[in-house]
């Protein structure tokens, strides 16, 4: 993938969360193409962008149909073909044993806003339900991560409500699938203010930060659940 389409998919601390595509790609055999997708809480569609441009049909989807905004970057790309829009509420979707791959990225902390945590593991039975027998779950979340990044958080973010899952929670959240294995990242790349200071963070992450601290003290988590 060239540095603009991963830009395009990611958006926001491109160096930190583009890990769970690399992840993905050797985890889940998305290239091989003629998969059935969905990505939940698309907004921008930068996940339906990823999986359709290795050959795969995509339901690009999000609470309110994400058409008019995801459009607008598939056409860009040409591949708008392969991707049709839904609106679906990801706490009840409408399919069951159908998907190959479901993806998400940074959506449970808002389902579950409000301390309303029963909606996040509401969400991920229904992903369950909608994937076929040996089906994949692609996801990146963020992490409650250090005090440090709590302190900041709760400083600078307007998003206070936002519920931010810990390690052991999403260890238990996955215990439905056959399987599940996943890795974490970024520490220091939340503390940009700009995308280029969040890349070059993201760079020292890379070099030495993801290297020394534990999974508990980082704020991305991301891996690939299979029914």
């Amino acid at each position: 993938m060239n540095d603009d389409l991963i830009r395009d998919c990611i958006e926001w601390d491109v160096v930190n969360w583009s890990k769970a595509l690399q992840f993905w790609d050797t985890s889940a055999t998305v290239k091989k193409g003629g998969l059935t997708c969905l990505e939940l809480g698309s907004r921008g569609g930068g996940l339906s962008l990823w999986l359709a441009s290795q050959g795969n049909t995509v339901v690009c989807s999000d609470y309110l149909n994400p058409q008019k905004e995801a459009e607008l970057l598939h056409n860009k790309y040409s591949i708008q073909g392969k991707i049709s829009y839904q609106a679906i509420d990801a706490t009840s979707i409408p399919y069951e044993n159908h998907f190959d791959i479901i993806v998400f990225k940074s959506i449970l902390g808002g389902i579950g806003r409000n301390n309303k945590s029963h909606l996040i593991q509401e969400t991920i039975s229904q992903i369950l339900k909608a994937l076929k027998p040996g089906g994949k779950l692609l996801f990146a979340e963020n992490l409650r991560g250090s005090k440090l990044h709590q302190f900041i958080r709760k400083k600078l973010v307007a998003w206070s409500y936002w519920n931010y899952l810990e390690m052991n929670e999403a260890e238990q959240m996955f215990k439905q699938f056959s399987s599940f294995e996943f890795q974490t990242a970024g520490f220091l790349g939340l503390f940009g203010r700009s995308e280029f200071q969040r890349n070059v963070l993201g760079n020292v992450d890379t070099l030495l930060f993801e290297k020394i601290m534990p999974d508990n003290m980082k704020y991305i988590l991301f891996g690939v659940a299979i029914k």
